[in-house]
């Protein structure tokens, strides 16, 4: 498939307009955003920031595709992100020990965005989904690349919902939603996006020291205190989902009361 590259320069272009410097116009960071690549149409932003971190690009570097055609959530799920709509990638290097916090970081820049962009309540949904009145409007998907005891570059992506008309899509018009649809306001997605680079930016650079990104993150997580369904690999576990623990996994206490520790998996809220 046949890509193309939009490098824009000049002050000429419309405001409303998607390009790299209508995003990095009024940005308020020093690292992440300073470089961003454009592309009209792309299969996967996450597939094109892995090649840029391959050929070394600068940490911060942000990979944005008005169009993402092959996208993916966790556990090769496609994430749907026509025209209107969010589908960015991050490059980071950050330290090993930071990487539980990563997910924490990504959601809750995405929620704090929403909520002061849109005016709209979101929560986050464990692992890396964000909800808007208990329907999906975002979700974060993130890639590490680890050599021995040193992170390479970690590839943090992220999707939002912004004008997708969910009425459309059968298989999810029953789950998801937009913040169009929520707020009923217009031209979000720019704003948006200066918005969650800039927030992400303020969470990753107050690394390693992860207790209040943990706490902030915990007591934005819907799933807990709800019924839920836990599939982990081959296992599948049920019960209330009781906590997280600093490295990110969720406590389900059982029926029989044995509490599982799941540290990676696929959640679904279950009604009583």
């Amino acid at each position: 498939m046949v890509i193309s590259l939009k490098r824009h320069r000049g002050s000429n272009i419309p405001v409303k307009e998607l390009t790299a410097e209508t995003i990095k116009r009024g940005l308020k960071t020093r690292c992440i955003g300073r470089e961003v690549i454009y592309y009209t149409s792309l299969p996967s932003t996450m597939d094109a920031a892995r090649d840029e971190a391959l050929k070394g690009a600068k940490e911060g570097t942000v990979i944005i595709a008005g169009e993402q055609t092959g996208g993916r959530g966790r556990l090769q799920r496609a994430w749907l992100a026509p025209k209107g709509n969010v589908a960015l990638s991050i490059i980071l290097h950050p330290d090993i020990k930071s990487l539980p916090c990563l997910i924490m970081i990504a959601s809750l820049s995405v929620v704090r965005s929403i909520e002061s962009i849109a005016s709209v309540k979101a929560g986050i949904k464990w692992p890396n989904d964000v909800l808007i009145g208990g329907k999906k409007t975002g979700g974060i998907l993130i890639e590490n690349e680890v050599v021995g005891n040193k992170v390479a570059f970690s590839i943090v992506g992220i999707g939002i919902n912004i004008n997708l008309k969910v009425d459309d899509y059968n298989e999810i018009a029953e789950t998801a939603t937009s913040l169009k649809k929520e707020s009923g306001k217009d031209d979000l997605r720019i704003n948006i996006i200066r918005s969650l680079l800039e927030e992400l930016e303020r969470l990753y650079l107050s690394l390693p020291e992860g207790k209040p990104i943990y706490e902030a993150w915990r007591d934005r997580l819907v799933t807990l205190g709800k019924n839920v369904k836990a599939q982990s690999g081959s296992q599948v576990i049920e019960g209330i989902a009781e906590a997280v623990d600093e490295s990110g996994a969720l406590v389900i206490r059982g029926e029989d009361g044995r509490l599982t520790r799941v540290v990676a998996g696929d959640v679904t809220l279950r009604k009583k």
